[in-house]
């Protein structure tokens, strides 16, 4: 049995080692998280960014007809891929309508590529969540698409500047905020 003087100081020693591990675990954790602090955790490094974004030709969803992307040279490109069984798809679609508003009168395109889904299907998502406006709503299946921009995931948007050059790639939800963020650093020819 411990002599009852021991028990005050282990208490005292334990109580210091448990305030070490917690100095040593936040300490951890602003090294690991500090140089993302302030960036939007959705733009990601990706090798296609400076590169000349693929020259496709895809089916429309909605109508008759073809778009070549090589049609688009000289305007900036917001090219989202997305699909209707994907869940963040739905979440951040208001804000590529709200952007596709915004940003039509200044010559940015927005294409939404339907991945891996039935156009049927792609269809109804939008009559539920709505059409944009001056948006090219294309079909991704047989396009190369995936394999040209390496989706891994989706949702996944890109931003092609007027050049011809990807110049952003945010995987996962776009938002209103980091759309703004992208297109007007693009505009501005940065």
């Amino acid at each position: 049995m411990q002599s009852p003087e021991l028990l005050p100081k282990r208490g005292r020693i334990q109580g210091w080692v448990l305030i070490g591990l917690v100095v040593v675990g936040v300490a951890m954790m602003v090294v690991v998280f500090g140089g993302r602090f302030g960036i939007d955790v959705g733009y990601v490094s990706s090798p296609l960014i400076g590169t000349e974004a693929p020259s496709l030709e895809f089916e429309y969803l909605d109508r008759p007809g073809t778009l070549k992307t090589d049609d688009f040279v000289g305007e900036v490109v917001v090219m989202n891929f997305w699909a209707s069984w994907c869940g963040p798809c739905r979440v951040e679609h208001p804000a590529l309508i709200e952007a596709s508003t915004r940003y039509a009168e200044r010559g940015v395109q927005f294409v939404g590529v339907l991945h891996e889904d039935v156009p049927d299907r792609g269809s109804a998502f939008l009559d539920d969540l709505g059409w944009g406006v001056d948006y090219h709503y294309v079909i991704g299946k047989g396009s190369g698409a995936a394999i040209e921009y390496g989706i891994y995931g989706l949702p996944e948007t890109f931003i092609i500047d007027r050049d011809g050059i990807i110049a952003v790639k945010i995987w996962g939800i776009a938002t209103s905020r980091s759309l703004t963020a992208a297109i007007e650093t693009v505009l501005a020819g940065s």
